[in-house]
């Protein structure tokens, strides 16, 4: 298997470590899915790099990822390096400003701000991802998107870094020009404001309580399951549908929540596409409305 052997010219090179045939279901928050051939976590971004443009040289198959919040892996064998960016996390402040690698979770970064005495984070203090998968989705909760407090995104492309401004990153609602350039985002620099600690940690906290209080926190998902249909709403469709608790297997709607399918326990990947299968078929029957799937699903 290439892979396998791409992944172990890596470990020769840098002396790190690579874990082979690895379950997908341990680092997706949807706790289920198939292996991948190689998981590799770089250090550094000369690793990445590396990994990147040999990648490429040698037809290498490779999926970049962070926490793995907003991932579906079908059942089974993925002849894939799984390329996650978890370690390359550093925050750096400069004024207002602040710079965050990749690998930086959303709440760790808002939490930094908060500490720092800087507001426009809140929002993001609960989004269970990286700032790259954030960037690139343009991720956004309670009003707020990354798309409002983005400066520039530094990326790694065939030939080198670039800094791209925020206006040049295509930002829309779960979109941005990432998803179609194939570009790895790097870090991200946010402009933010000047306000007081306890004001914004009280912002934060009330709305990680009504997360708490609306969402099925506690359960495994992926967050929304489907887009926001234009004028309306995926889980206000769902529920008039009447597919609240519909289940397949070990996958279900959350009673909860209809905009969440969530794994009960035991759900393959399989069951989970399924019933996202059979919602889209009932909402669309129902409503005429075809729900778009937000998870990104790798087959």
């Amino acid at each position: 298997m290439r892979t396998q052997t791409f992944a172990r010219l890596y470990m020769e090179e840098f002396g790190e470590t690579v874990l082979f045939d690895e379950p997908m279901s341990r680092r997706t928050t949807f706790r289920a899915g198939g292996t991948v051939a190689a998981f590799i976590k770089p250090r550094t971004v000369e690793e990445l790099s590396w990994l990147l443009e040999n990648a490429r040289e040698e037809s290498v198959p490779v999926l970049v990822m962070g926490r793995g919040s907003n991932l579906l892996f079908t059942d089974g064998k993925h002849d894939l390096a799984v390329v996650c960016l978890t370690d390359l996390n550093r925050i750096t402040r400069q004024g207002s400003s602040l710079t965050a690698l990749a690998g930086c979770s959303l709440g760790s970064l808002a939490a930094y701000a908060a500490g720092e005495g800087l507001a426009g984070l809140e929002f993001a203090s609960g989004i269970p991802g990286t700032v790259g998968g954030a960037v690139y989705m343009n991720a956004g909760a309670y009003g707020g998107e990354i798309k409002d407090v983005a400066v520039s995104v530094t990326v790694l492309r065939e030939g080198g870094i670039a800094v791209l401004p925020a206006a040049e990153c295509g930002f829309g609602y779960r979109r941005s020009v990432f998803q179609d350039t194939g570009d790895v985002v790097l870090s991200a620099s946010v402009a933010l404001s000047p306000g007081e600690k306890g004001e914004i940690r009280a912002r934060m906290a009330e709305l990680n309580q009504r997360r708490n209080e609306k969402q099925p926190i506690d359960k495994p998902s992926a967050g929304s399951t489907f887009k926001r249909p234009q004028g309306d709403y995926a889980a206000r469709l769902i529920e008039a549908a009447g597919l609240k608790g519909l289940t397949v297997g070990g996958a279900q709607v959350s009673v909860k929540h209809a905009g969440f399918v969530i794994n009960t326990g035991d759900a393959t990947a399989s069951d989970i596409l399924a019933l996202m299968d059979e919602v889209q078929k009932r909402v669309f029957d129902f409503s005429g409305i075809l729900l778009e799937p937000e998870v990104k699903i790798i087959r």
